[in-house]
C-alpha cells in the first residue's frame, strides 16, 4: 500500500494510545498491568515526596481508582507516566494540607530560585553512586535535601522523565525545574562529601 494511502487505522497503536483507550473502555485487565508496572514506583516516589511511609498505601490506591475514574482525561499525545505521577502528586499534596503537619511552602512555590549550571563533564552524584554502589548512603544524602530538590532529582534521574515532563507534573516552569535540579545536585555533591569524610574518619 502506497505511503499516503495509509489511513489513521493502518498504523501500528502506540503504547499511550492503546493506554487511552483501555483507559475510555475502563479495561480491568489494562489497568491490573498498570498497576503491576508502576505500583512500586508509585510507592517509592510518594515515600520521598512525603518523607514518610504511612498513609502511602492508601494514596496508591486512590491514584489507581482517580486514574479508572478520570481515564478519559489521559491525553494519549504524551507519555502515560507524567499523567500518572501528576494524581499520585496532587493527592499527597491535598494529604498533606489537611494533616497540616508539613509546610507546603517548600512544595508548592519556589522563590528565589537560581539556576547554578554545573560543567557538562562532572559525573552527577546519581552516576558517581552507581559506581560505587552506595545506595543506603545516597539515600540518606537525599533525605536531607528540601523537598522540591529531592523530587525533582528523583523524576528526573530514577524515573527517567524529561524537564518538560516534570514540569507537567509538578506545574512548574522548565526554568523553575532546571534550578531545582541544579540546586538539588549541588547540594546533594555537598552532603556526599560530608558523608565521605565522616566515613572516612570512622
Amino acid at each position: 500500500m502506497p505511503a499516503e494511502a495509509m489511513t489513521f487505522a493502518d498504523r501500528a497503536e502506540s503504547e499511550p494510545e492503546r493506554i487511552a483507550r483501555g483507559l475510555r473502555q475502563r479495561d480491568l485487565a489494562l489497568l491490573a498491568g498498570l498497576v503491576e508496572r508502576y505500583q512500586y514506583r508509585l510507592v517509592r516516589y510518594l515515600v520521598y515526596l512525603l518523607g514518610r511511609r504511612d498513609q502511602v498505601e492508601d494514596l496508591v490506591q486512590e491514584t489507581w481508582l482517580r486514574v479508572l475514574e478520570r481515564g478519559r482525561q489521559y491525553d494519549c499525545r504524551f507519555r502515560f507516566e507524567p499523567w500518572l505521577f501528576a494524581i499520585a502528586r496532587h493527592l499527597a499534596l491535598d494529604h498533606l494540607r489537611a494533616r497540616q503537619a508539613v509546610s507546603l511552602g517548600g512544595l508548592d512555590t519556589a522563590a528565589g530560585e537560581v539556576a547554578s549550571c554545573r560543567a557538562a563533564t562532572d559525573p552527577s552524584p546519581f552516576e558517581v553512586t552507581a559506581r560505587n554502589l552506595d545506595a543506603a548512603r545516597v539515600a540518606r544524602c537525599l533525605d536531607t535535601l528540601e523537598p522540591v530538590c529531592r523530587e525533582a532529582l528523583l523524576l528526573r534521574f530514577q524515573e527517567e522523565m524529561s524537564l518538560q515532563e516534570i514540569a507537567r507534573i509538578v506545574q512548574a516552569p522548565l526554568t523553575t525545574v532546571s534550578s531545582r535540579i541544579y540546586r538539588g545536585l549541588a547540594a546533594l555533591r555537598a552532603r556526599l562529601a560530608e558523608e565521605e569524610d565522616t566515613h572516612g574518619r570512622t
